[in-house]
């Protein structure tokens, strides 16, 4: 019997000490875990810097992710102000030297510079949004991202058909001069998407919109954008949005007392009384979840596309001062039905399309002018051929078969004012 004794003290001391060294062990995980964390170094290109409202909008999110990951300040690397050409991928090497495991460029026209990039440091993990070219390119560090944003512009376009709506019933206008304009940068498919999401948007509740688009072949051009926007209230257009980066068009409505509709966050502070809403992508999410697959040693997707359901479509909050009653109540109408797959926002049957030699001639539509099939370019090439069919189950597939918008169809409705650029 007091040889079981002695036997049981002995196992008993074998274990405490094993579970010392668990625990020391795990601590040491968890320390090296936390080590991690702090040591990873992350790079950001920016086309502008804090002053463009879509690059803000970027800056943001990336100082939101980092600290949620716990990325120590000294460890984030912003290069602002970078053009779309060679600097682009001088920063990339900048980065790379100052030991960066991640880098993540904003504009579309940065793309070939970080896949240059990308091939040249197979050991650094590249993210870029916009971009179209991930998914053919197929290298393992070399990532595209974008989100629904087209249905953020949808029910902003909800909130402009309801302003107008409430013009019509207080007398200010008549229901054929429910005219809204929108300052697009380019008549890229990215644009296009955007302005034709709005504009469905605004029918949907406001069946006698019309639209006209003024492009000024900028991304940032607050003099430009600010005479887009005052051309297209001296053509009757009584409401105004746009895709374009700088306060010009916002500033233009305060000062005519016209009604706007934003992009990249809230304009309420600058234009009180005619700002009513504003879409944007929040980045957050993706930034938090590709910088932690790098942590973590796992894949990044080549082709990663947030939506509702992921926090990247958002709107700020209505200014209820501009915005017309009920305004919130159907947007989050709409917001249920998105999520729950009963609205689409390129539904074939609300909208109709006329084809001719010169525009949407890969579309093909029936007797009454609703778009049965059309050829999109989601697998970019150099003439960008159209090779994938995106119409299917009575709607367009816009950002499903990769992330960066293809809907390049110019609908019944919407008058381009100009198209070089």
């Amino acid at each position: 019997m007091k040889l079981t004794k002695k036997i049981v003290a002995i196992i008993l001391s074998v274990l405490l000490v094993v579970a010392c060294f668990a625990g020391c062990s795990s601590d040491n995980t968890e320390n090296d875990s936390a080590a991690q964390t702090t040591d990873i170094k992350v790079g950001f290109i920016f086309l502008h810097d804090e002053n463009s409202t879509y690059d803000k909008n970027f800056i943001t999110a990336a100082d939101e992710a980092c600290e949620t990951l716990g990325i120590a300040p000294e460890n984030v690397i912003k290069k602002t102000n970078i053009p779309e050409d060679q600097t682009c991928r001088e920063a990339c090497d900048d980065l790379v030297d100052q030991g960066c495991d991640f880098i993540f460029a904003d504009s579309f026209g940065h793309e070939d510079y970080i896949i240059e990039a990308a091939k040249a440091y197979p050991d650094v993990q590249f993210c870029h949004a916009t971009g179209t070219k991930a998914h053919t390119e197929n290298l393992p560090n070399y990532h595209n991202a974008f989100a629904s944003i087209y249905e953020g512009r949808y029910l902003a376009g909800i909130a402009a058909g309801m302003k107008l709506n409430e013009m019509i019933a207080d007398g200010k206008i008549t229901e054929d001069q429910a005219k809204m304009g929108y300052v697009g940068a380019y008549t890229y498919a990215e644009v296009i998407s955007g302005y034709t999401s709005f504009f469905l948007g605004a029918r949907s509740v406001c069946p006698s919109v019309t639209m006209e688009v003024s492009f000024t072949g900028s991304w940032y051009d607050e003099t430009a954008e600010k005479e887009a926007a005052n051309k297209l209230i001296s053509n009757g257009c009584v409401l105004i949005s746009q895709h374009a980066d700088s306060m010009g068009a916002p500033t233009a409505c305060e000062a005519a007392g016209v009604p706007n509709v934003s992009y990249n966050g809230s304009t309420v502070s600058a234009c009180p009384n005619t700002f009513i809403v504003s879409s944007r992508i929040d980045w957050a999410p993706y930034f938090e979840y590709a910088i932690k697959a790098v942590m973590d040693g796992t894949e990044i997707a080549h082709d990663w596309t947030g939506d509702l359901t992921t926090g990247s479509v958002v709107l700020t909050d209505v200014n209820e001062q501009a915005a017309a009653a009920g305004t919130q109540e159907a947007i989050d109408k709409a917001v249920e039905e998105m999520k729950a797959g009963t609205l689409h926002v390129f539904d074939t049957s609300t909208f109709t399309v006329t084809v001719t030699d010169s525009t949407n001639v890969n579309a093909k539509v029936d007797a009454d002018g609703h778009l049965t099939s059309y050829m999109a370019d989601v697998d970019t090439d150099a003439n960008y051929t159209a090779d994938t069919e995106a119409v299917a189950d009575g709607y367009f597939h816009e950002s499903e078969y990769r992330s960066a918008p293809y809907f390049d169809i110019q609908i019944d409705g919407i008058n381009l004012l100009d198209t070089k650029f």
